[in-house]
């Protein structure tokens, strides 16, 4: 029997998958990471029996990055990031252990089959997965095939048997084409951001952005909210005059009439207009015409579509958008949601999709019409050869998707029946009036078969006041006729949906990624999301792109990342060389870097204008331990002290708050100490600003707190203050906070697990003996006497906080699942837990040497 493993894109995938091959008959596991789960089955598979083990990944297994010297931001010359600085492809999510994950699956099996999403990036994760289980499976025999490819548009039995049935090969160029795009974005993003991001936040102090990134794609986006913003800044608007004229038609109801010239910009020759007209007391019907139009019925949706009626109509973001698409994908209650295509190809089982829909209470009734009279075949639109446009493929309720996932549902459904309905007809009726020598027309329009507004409704022609039948020559009085002043309008700021519109038409970026680079330049504080969904420009923003136009326009405009864009597209058609490609644009960019580098100054005269000097920035929070002064602590991202006197600035730990820490100072550098806090039910610990930035022992990186400090006798360090080994990660170690009383509690300084425990003792302190069970320190309890648990009116204790049976009611642990052995009636002595022995610094647990970890925890978790 030959062995086939079989991965998909997400774990939800891969159930559905192996569910509809199994016919549900599979035995299903969790993988050792956890995260994917493994269907197993049996079958055939190229004329044998065959066991099927089907398994998914997590979205892209490995993730490019520089080698690790090039990482640090202040010992690399960010010119060096574009051809000298090596990069490697590191795993995406470490703590997934996805490569060993597949490995171990994949070890034995003589065939793979390839189930990722069927657009450029799922291949390029087909050769990362190829590259993690190919060394550790069988050896073909022979010239024998072992590497499958399947391709599906949606998750339907007939796609999925019809893709299983038709395999072929995963597609090296679009891979490498992937690859191309990842290495240019890195090298050009990261040699950009680092130096603005170093220069412009070692100058000034209210930014409010905690990284001043560049990214290829990223910027031309911003460039397009800034151009609008710009046409809104220097609109001046003019006054105009338009002639409206009104005639009696019946009795007690009037008819508007649009001016021919329909306005003029000159008041006194408005003026002689409405004197001439105003001498004639009558108007006259010079033609009446009537026109059969017809309204066309929208294409078949692509993603780009789908993302602007999401945003204009719906009020949802792209990237919220494109989560809800993936969901009911992975779900099966629609196709694949990134399609550039808005043609059906001709085998494409269009009354089958449509029959699904045949009960929903909402557009039933024209289903059904459509079944019954025969639909429409939809209008011919682009084929981009990817994937058939988005289609509803299961019928679904509002009460199984809730909320925006069913928003979306429904708009995907409408959208689709539209497509196979009737275009809308409706009679348009043009009279043209005389008054004077000027001329006046009034149109009407009447619907004569609303075809595909029924299910659309927002699409329909509005109801508008009937016409008066009349002919040539017919007279109507004039009830009156006067002179309207107007200004024209600036325009308003660009929706998301305008967005983008021009990031299609320009070449910005993909279908898939449209979505990422809206996002991004929200998250780095250059645009806010206004009311309408319209994209507004911060100061910063508009600064940065000013700047880009002043020193080189092309960083900023659509043109080069287009021309890019078209040279990816080419590479992955096998059109061009992936090698030279890569080395024309670098060399592109680098020259536009060093010029950038050179002319700074001319961004840095814009920046000046509209943001404060570091020196001018904050408030005293502490002092320096250099000079004695006070430090200001600059609260806006990035939040970190300025010295004035010294001109030197530390960063800080973000995401929390910063105050002062008891006016107490570091005995290595004399700086006060700070505290920095996530919250009340959250971890705080001190640190020192100094120690912070620049560690003092070697075993300790930039951005340790106190809680880290390997120092051996400070009150405040690891030494003096950490209990045990963290129950859930590898090399944490759980350390008192002690500004937390009377809630207590102590927290892991490498992860989020906080154990809260001994609310309302007076005092608790971690004594220098540890436990002879688990060696975790010891911890002294001094407990109110009227809120004292200890038995017999004591109020002090001693005991670990994991084994000691006094204890075992006390300890709350939070962010981790946690059992110990004394919560369920065993032994504390013998079933305690393990913490990490060897070389102790002031008695504390060093947490780089622990004991048989599995063991340790075998009692921990559930």
């Amino acid at each position: 029997m030959r062995a086939v493993l079989m991965v998909a894109e997400k774990p939800s995938l891969a159930q559905s998958i192996a569910r509809i091959l199994s016919r549900g008959n599979m035995t299903s596991r969790k993988g050792l990471n956890g995260a994917c789960s493994v269907h197993e089955y049996g079958g055939s598979f190229a004329g044998q029996s065959a066991h099927f083990k089907m398994t998914s990944v997590c979205g892209h297994v490995m993730t490019l990055d520089f080698i690790g010297k090039y990482n640090n931001w202040d010992k690399v010359d960010p010119a060096e990031l574009f051809s000298k600085a090596p990069t490697e492809k590191k795993e995406a999510n470490p703590k997934l252990t996805m490569v060993k994950f597949l490995q171990v699956e994949g070890r034995g099996c003589d065939y793979i089959v390839l189930w990722l999403d069927c657009d450029k990036e799922g291949e390029n994760i087909c050769f990362e997965v190829l590259d993690a289980v190919l060394p550790v499976m069988n050896k073909p025999r022979g010239s024998e095939r072992t590497v499958y490819r399947a391709k599906f548009s949606s998750i339907t039995d007939t796609d999925i048997c019809n893709a299983m049935n038709n395999l072929g090969e995963p597609n090296r160029n679009e891979a490498l084409s992937v690859d191309a795009r990842q290495e240019l974005d890195l090298r050009i993003g990261c040699a950009f951001t680092r130096f603005q991001t170093k220069y412009f936040q070692g100058k000034y102090g209210n930014l409010d952005s905690s990284l001043i990134s560049f990214g290829p794609c990223q910027t031309p986006t911003l460039g397009f909210c800034v151009e609008r913003h710009d046409k809104i800044q220097s609109f001046k608007p003019e006054t105009y005059w338009v002639l409206q004229a009104k005639v009696n038609h019946e009795k007690e109801s009037s008819l508007t009439l649009e001016w021919d010239r329909v306005r003029v910009f000159d008041r006194e020759i408005a003026q002689m207009f409405l004197n001439i007209t105003k001498i004639a007391k009558e108007a006259k019907v010079e033609s009446v015409s009537k026109k059969e139009k017809v309204k066309q019925r929208p294409l078949a949706l692509n993603t780009v579509e789908m993302l602007r009626v999401a945003s204009s109509a719906l009020g949802m973001g792209p990237q919220h958008t494109m989560q809800i698409a993936e969901r009911l994908y992975t779900q099966g209650y629609i196709s694949y949601p990134r399609t550039e295509t808005t043609h059906y190809p001709e085998n494409f089982d269009l009354k089958g999709a449509l029959r699904q829909q045949a009960n929903n209470p909402y557009w039933a009734e024209t289903v059904k019409a459509l079944l019954s009279e025969g639909i429409n075949r939809p209008r011919k639109g682009h084929d981009a050869g990817d994937h058939p446009p988005i289609t509803p493929m299961r019928a679904a309720s509002e009460a199984e998707l809730g909320g925006d996932g069913w928003r979306l549902y429904e708009y995907i459904a409408r959208h689709f029946i539209a497509t196979v309905s009737t275009d809308c007809k409706y009679l348009q009726t043009t009279i043209s009036f005389s008054i004077g020598p000027e001329h006046f027309t009034c149109i009407g329009k009447m619907v004569t078969s609303p075809g595909f507004t029924e299910i659309m409704p927002w699409h329909s022609i509005p109801l508008e006041e009937s016409l008066p039948s009349c002919e040539r020559g017919d007279i109507y009085p004039i009830s009156e006729i006067k002179l309207l002043e107007k200004q024209t309008n600036p325009p308003d700021y660009l929706t998301e949906a305008e967005l983008i519109t021009l990031m299609e038409k320009h070449g910005i970026g993909t279908d898939a990624s449209i979505p990422v680079h809206i996002n991004n330049i929200c998250q780095r504080n250059y645009v806010t999301v206004e009311s309408g969904r319209r994209l507004k420009p911060t100061n910063l923003g508009i600064v940065l792109v000013h700047g880009y136009y002043k020193i080189d326009a092309e960083l900023v405009l659509p043109t080069i990342r287009s021309a890019v864009e078209k040279q990816l597209n080419l590479i992955s058609l096998g059109k061009a060389n992936y090698h030279q490609v890569l080395e024309h644009t670098l060399d592109i960019f680098k020259r536009k870097f060093h010029y950038f580098v050179d002319s700074i100054a001319g961004m840095d005269e814009l920046m000046e204008v509209s943001f404060s000097p570091l020196a001018d920035t904050g408030k005293p929070l502490s002092r320096c331990g250099k000079c004695h002064r006070f430090m200001k602590y600059i609260q806006a991202k990035p939040s970190r002290l300025h010295c004035s006197h010294c001109d030197e600035t530390y960063s800080l730990p973000q995401n929390g708050t910063i105050k002062l820490y008891k006016e107490l100072r570091c005995p290595l550098d004399d700086f006060e100490l700070v505290l920095w806090s996530s919250g009340s039910r959250g971890k705080s610990y001190p640190l020192c600003p100094y120690c912070y930035n620049h560690p003092p022992f070697r075993d300790m990186k930039k951005g340790m707190g106190c809680n880290e400090c390997t120092h051996p006798t400070c009150q405040h360090s690891l030494s003096m203050l950490g209990i045990g080994q963290c129950v859930e990660c590898e090399n944490g170690v759980l350390v008192l906070d002690p500004t937390s009383g009377p809630k207590w509690k102590m927290a892991c300084n490498k992860c989020n697990v906080v154990v809260h425990f001994f609310e309302n003792a007076h005092k608790v302190r971690v004594s220098p003996e540890t436990c002879e069970v688990c060696d975790a320190a010891l911890v002294d309890v001094d407990f109110n006497k009227a809120k004292s648990p200890l038995p017999g009116d004591e109020t002090q204790h001693s005991g670990c906080v994991f084994c000691d049976p006094v204890f075992q009611d006390l300890v709350e642990l939070k962010h981790a699942a946690m059992r110990h052995p004394m919560h369920r009636g065993g032994q504390g002595k013998r079933q305690g837990r393990g913490r990490g022995k060897g070389r102790r610094l002031g008695g504390r647990p060093n947490p780089k040497k622990p004991k048989d970890k599995m063991a340790a925890l075998a009692a921990y978790f559930v």
